[in-house]
């Protein structure tokens, strides 16, 4: 498995941690000019089908919650970080991000890894007038959402581009078949921004197919796939799906290069996938061995807390929303 690694950090002054309890409404526990705790919410996918996006984010935030904490907190109060699984389900982020602003009151929300949940929380977090920071939703639309709206990554048009480029440069395909998740607001954008780059770099659209994510059989369209003689075949999709599209493209005798973006990202990849996964690609934020302080130092205290390095890239990211929110610059649109 081979990753393309993007590591695009957005500079610039969104409005900082340090300033949000003095942005909103009081916490219960109070809020700058009280005692108290300044309560943060987060929403992110604990369970099903995407869980280690989820569990990973979650991770990555708790550290850097705890390290600020650790530091002092802010304005003198700790911080307490309020999760609220979302289950991997359409429904679940309106239902959880409403109770986290009218319940229990936090001053702003970290979350989702998935573009089609943070799409389904901006409006309630713009309405309230409370910020949300997204670790890693790609889709552009997240952040037109309004002024309320950030997200610490690099977002699809770019995404899209760089693996239109790597797939006409590095990987010489002439002919590319699209394998999209309908039912995927960030399958479906970044489907639409690789076409277009792969088309202005003189490639061939051979076929374009659809699925469900959450389905289990795609030998019907990978066959149809197959027929069109691709060079190679783009799946923007996530890594439960696309580990069983992997294995049933190599039974099917479907022997070019698959490739895709940072929904690929998980350690589950390889263990639901395992050889039928090698010699594809995908493009990702960021690689454990970045030879930078921050990166050495967020690996080393990961490893340390988490035994492990499976969440590394999610985390990484949703690390940086909470704990350096100023690095959280609304996507240009």
């Amino acid at each position: 498995m081979k990753r393309i690694v993007g590591t695009y950090l957005l500079a610039g002054s969104a409005c900082a941690l340090v300033l949000l309890s003095g942005c909103n409404k009081p916490s219960d526990g109070g809020s700058a000019g009280g005692g108290g705790t300044i309560k943060v919410g987060e929403f992110a996918s604990l369970t099903g089908k995407e869980a280690t996006f989820g569990t990973s984010a979650h991770e990555g935030t708790q550290l850097a919650i705890d390290e600020i904490n650790a530091a002092g907190g802010v304005l003198g109060k700790k911080l307490e970080l309020l999760t609220e699984d979302d289950l991997s389900k359409a429904g679940e982020p309106a239902t959880v991000v409403n109770k986290l602003i009218s319940r229990d009151g936090v001053v702003a929300i970290l979350g989702e890894v998935a573009s089609s949940r943070s799409l389904e929380a901006a409006p309630i977090c713009q309405q309230n007038k409370i910020p949300m920071i997204s670790p890693s939703s790609t889709n552009p639309k997240v952040t037109e959402t309004g002024d309320y709206i950030f997200r610490v990554c690099f977002i699809d048009p770019f995404q899209g581009t760089v693996m239109a480029n790597f797939a006409t440069k590095t990987l010489k395909l002439k002919k590319v078949a699209i394998f999209t998740d309908v039912k995927s607001d960030y399958s479906k954008g970044l489907a639409k921004y690789f076409k277009e780059g792969f088309i202005a770099a003189g490639g061939q659209i051979c076929t374009e197919l659809d699925f469900n994510g959450g389905d289990k059989d795609f030998k019907a369209q990978l066959t149809a796939i197959k027929a069109s003689n691709p060079d190679g075949v783009f799946v923007p999709g996530y890594y439960t799906d696309v580990a069983l599209i992997c294995i049933q493209a190599k039974q099917l005798g479907l022997n070019v290069p698959l490739f895709g973006g940072d929904g690929w990202e998980s350690d589950q990849l390889v263990k639901i996938g395992q050889d039928a996964v090698e010699g594809n690609y995908f493009s990702t934020h960021y690689a454990p061995d970045v030879a930078t302080d921050k990166s050495r130092n967020f690996v080393a205290a990961y490893q340390k807390r988490f035994q492990g390095i499976h969440g590394l890239i999610s985390s990484f990211y949703a690390s940086l929303s909470s704990h350096h929110p100023a690095a959280a610059l609304r996507a240009p649109a």
